[in-house]
């Protein structure tokens, strides 16, 4: 499965994983600070709607937690960080309020294109194919679309 929106690409490379791609086109060190500080976090991960950051710590061990507030509802999403090696690339876990228990393992890359752009890819790994297709059917690629786009917004304006 492949789907295409807006430069955004969401692939199921296996039964138990979900791949994003999307190419920002703003230097690599500034597309890290809007996934690692909770001032720019705040500007881009909830879609547009609010986003209270209660924890942020971007270090081996640290705890992370948002919660959107949208017109349908308040999410959360939380985990902990297993890895992080800026600028390039952190591995944490990844579970929503909206499926609890059902954690992933989400790796996040940021490769330098040398150009001024950035390539992020995401690599989400789930126990189970159903919580893959469960993480999908939650509208998780207009979630991405719009995420995205605010992000280029974003690091588009610094």
């Amino acid at each position: 499965m492949t789907q295409t929106l807006m430069r955004t690409t969401i692939t199921t490379p296996t039964d138990r994983e979900i791949r994003i791609e999307r190419i920002v086109n703003a230097p690599r060190d500034r597309v890290w600070r809007a996934y690692t500080e909770p001032a720019l976090i705040a500007q881009w991960w909830g879609r547009g709607n609010k986003l209270v950051i209660e924890r942020m710590e971007p270090v081996r061990g640290g705890h992370w937690r948002y919660v959107e507030h949208g017109p349908n509802g308040v999410y959360g999403f939380e985990g902990r960080y297993r890895e992080v090696s800026a600028p390039t690339r952190f591995v944490r876990s990844f579970e929503w309020d909206g499926m609890p228990a059902h954690v992933a393992i989400e790796t996040v890359t940021m490769e330098d294109l040398g150009d001024g752009r950035t390539q992020v890819v995401i690599t989400m790994q789930m126990h189970t194919p159903e919580e893959r297709d469960g993480f999908l059917q939650s509208g998780m690629q207009g979630g991405m679309d719009a995420a995205f786009a605010a992000l280029d917004r974003l690091v588009g304006e610094e």
